[in-house]
C-alpha cells in the first residue's frame, strides 16, 4: 500500500514538493480513532519515544535516589539543541550518579544552533558528548544502571539490563513483540525497535492517561509527562517545535519528535495518542502533520490557535525574507481528520 500525500510545499501558484506519510491516532484501549496510509508498516520511532524510555528511571526509584528534578527528567526525554543549559544539566545528572562525561556512549555532536556552535569555536573548544542531543537520555540510562548495580560500561548494548528494562516497557505499552529481527541501532548507539504506528500511538495514549497501567508505572508516566510539559525548554530548546507547542499548550499535550520524520504525542484530555511518519524523513512535513492533528482535534484558545497557525502553514521565504510559498496540509489529511471527528 502506497502512503498518500499529506503535505504540499508551494512556490508561487504551484505545488513544488509533496510529502507522503502515514498517521495513526489511537485511544488507550487500542481503538483506532484515525488511520491514514499504511499504518501496519514497521517504522523506527527513533527519539520520538524517549518519554517511554525514561519510565524505568522513575518507576525503579532511581530518579528519586539521584534527586533528579523536573528539568533533569525533561532532559532525560529530550532531543535538545546542545545549548549550554542542556549540556550543563546533563553534566549535573552525571555528577549526581558519581559519573562523568567519559562514561557517556552517545558520541560528540555539534550544537544544533549556529549561535551555540560559534560560542564553542570562539572559546577554542570542540563539541563533546554533553552537547549530543541525546546526552540527557544517556545520563539517565547511566544513572539507572548505577542505582540498579548494573555495569555502566556497555549500557547501550541490547543485552544490557537497562536496555532490557526499556524493551520490556515498550512491549507492554505498544502490545508488540520486539525481536532482533526488527532491531536497528539509533544514531546515539542504543537499540531502536521498529513497530507499527498504532502501537506507538497506543503507548502514548496510555502514557498520557495511565489507563491500564499498574499504579507505579502510571505514577511514573504522570511524573514524566508533567516534567516535560512544565520544562519544555529542556525537551528541545530555542526555536524548536516541541518546545514551542508544549509551552503554548501549558500541559494539554506532550509532543516529541524523532529523526527521519517521526512524531509522537499524548493528548490526555481526549485520551488519545498520536504517531506519524513522513516517508522521506522530512521534519518540516512531519511538523505540519502533527500541528494539523492538534489544530483539528482540540478546542483552541486564541493564543493556541495563533501559534498553531504559524506551524500548520509555515511560510516559504527567499533569502531576503520575502514570502513566496507555504508548507501546508494536503486535502486528504484534512478530510481524514475531519471524518474521524464526525
Amino acid at each position: 500500500m502506497d502512503n498518500p500525500v499529506l503535505v504540499n510545499v508551494t512556490r508561487g501558484p504551484l505545488v513544488e514538493s509533496r510529502h507522503l506519510g502515514a498517521l495513526a491516532i489511537v485511544d488507550a484501549s487500542g481503538k483506532t480513532v484515525c488511520a491514514i496510509g499504511d499504518v501496519s508498516a514497521r517504522v523506527f520511532p527513533r527519539s520520538a519515544i524517549k518519554p517511554l524510555q525514561a519510565l524505568p528511571l522513575v518507576e525503579s526509584g532511581a530518579a528519586d535516589a539521584l534527586d533528579y528534578d523536573d528539568a533533569e527528567l525533561a532532559l532525560a526525554c529530550a532531543s535538545h539543541n546542545g545549548e549550554a543549559v542542556h549540556a550543563n544539566a546533563a553534566r549535573v545528572m552525571l555528577i549526581k550518579a558519581g559519573l562523568a562525561e567519559e562514561d557517556l556512549e552517545c558520541g560528540p555532536q555539534w550544537p544544533l544552533r549556529m549561535e551555540d556552535a560559534a560560542e564553542l569555536i570562539k572559546a577554542d573548544e570542540t563539541p563533546c558528548q554533553l552537547h549530543n542531543n541525546c546526552s540527557g537520555k544517556h545520563a539517565a540510562f547511566l544513572g539507572l544502571a548505577k542505582v540498579l548495580g548494573a555495569p555502566t560500561k556497555g549500557y547501550t548494548l541490547p543485552e544490557h539490563p537497562v536496555q532490557q528494562e526499556i524493551k520490556s516497557v515498550m512491549e507492554q505499552l505498544t502490545g508488540d513483540t520486539l525481536t532482533s529481527g526488527v532491531c536497528g541501532t539509533d544514531g546515539c548507539s542504543i537499540p531502536t525497535y521498529a513497530g507499527p504506528l498504532p502501537g506507538f500511538a497506543r503507548a502514548f495514549a496510555v502514557f498520557g492517561t495511565g489507563e491500564g497501567l499498574d499504579p507505579e508505572r502510571a505514577s511514573a508516566a504522570e511524573r514524566l509527562y508533567e516534567a516535560c510539559v512544565n520544562e519544555p525548554y529542556m525537551v528541545a530548546g530555542t526555536d524548536r517545535f516541541c518546545t514551542t507547542v508544549m509551552d503554548a499548550f501549558r500541559g494539554r499535550v506532550l509532543v516529541k519528535t524523532g529523526a527521519e520524520g517521526v512524531f509522537c504525542a499524548s493528548i490526555p484530555e481526549l485520551g488519545y495518542g498520536v504517531a506519524l511518519k513522513c516517508d522521506d524523513g522530512s521534519t518540516r512535513a512531519a511538523q505540519v502533520m502533527m500541528a494539523t492533528v492538534l489544530e483539528m482535534m482540540l478546542d483552541l484558545n486564541d493564543a493556541e490557535a495563533k501559534m498553531l497557525d504559524s506551524v500548520v502553514n509555515p511560510v516559504v521565504k527567499t533569502r531576503l525574507g520575502v514570502a513566496v510559498g507555504e508548507i501546508r496540509p494536503h486535502a486528504e489529511l484534512l478530510a481524514a481528520l475531519k471524518s474521524s471527528l464526525s
